[in-house]
């Protein structure tokens, strides 16, 4: 793995994961789900019309809230759109257990352990595989998300699946989904309303092979270049990453040979 999180091409990268297969909760929630929620939070959807018909293709976006990945694939349908979620959400008991796997299950969610290191790995394994079968997947080059409302520079992740598989990149300007649902809020607000910009597919064949890592930062700044016109958001010159969760991690950030 390297320093921006693209997978090492000298590391392995398999994993046991199966095959892609919709299961009925997925065929129920593209049927139902998706259009109840088109229904009651009526997002504006422009440049549908860029969204490939078929065949493998890595739909890139901002990521401002949690629903981001749910509105994603509620705005592309009826083409069927997959993202990864960790899998807390599939393991959880009782009828909140339930209901979290049956819904997640149901808007195309694939559960993943995330993480670093090897689980990344699997993690993006898991999204080439998703690829392979001819679906479509949904990523954020972020990585995680924004809590200040900017656009992060890009992880090299969503680059390196677009130059190892060939699938163009759409990329997504999600705009409103923080006023939606903002950080630790535990409902969605029905007063906002959301806008999912799909621009032109972009062909990143022209950098290099998937192995060179400056093919990966050259195709991953263009791809984050696509997003911002769609979005408009102010630039961060940073990666962007989660608070510290403990205090030596606080002190490790605020020194200064830590900071990127």
């Amino acid at each position: 793995m390297t320093s921006d999180g693209a997978p090492n091409p000298n590391e392995p990268g398999e994993t046991d994961a199966t095959p892609l297969k919709p299961s009925a909760l997925y065929t129920f929630g593209r049927i139902a789900i998706a259009p109840l929620a088109r229904a009651i939070y009526r997002p504006r959807v422009e440049g549908k019309s860029n969204i490939p018909p078929e065949g493998p293709v890595i739909f890139a976006s901002n990521h401002l809230s949690f629903i981001d990945s749910i509105a994603i694939p509620i705005a592309a349908a009826p083409r069927p759109v997959h993202f990864l979620a960790k899998s807390d959400y599939f393991t959880g008991t009782g009828l909140k257990g339930w209901f979290s796997r049956a819904f997640f299950t149901a808007v195309g969610a694939v559960p993943v352990d995330r993480g670093a290191g090897q689980a990344a790995l699997d993690a993006l394994e898991r999204q080439r595989q998703i690829l392979d079968s001819g679906a479509a997947g949904a990523l954020h080059p972020e990585g995680t998300r924004s809590r200040d409302g900017r656009r992060y520079k890009g992880r090299t992740g969503v680059a390196f699946l677009a130059l190892q598989t060939g699938a163009p990149v759409v990329p997504i300007g999600l705009i409103g989904t923080d006023k939606v649902m903002p950080v630790g809020a535990k409902m969605p607000s029905l007063k906002e309303r959301v806008v999912v910009k799909f621009g032109e597919p972009l062909d990143l064949s022209h950098p290099g092979p998937a192995s060179s890592g400056r093919a990966r930062r050259t195709a991953t700044d263009e791809i984050m270049a696509a997003i911002h016109a769609l979005s408009g958001q102010e630039l961060a010159d940073a990666y962007n990453a989660l608070p510290a969760q403990t205090p030596i991690e606080k002190i490790k950030r605020a020194l200064p040979h830590e900071r990127r």
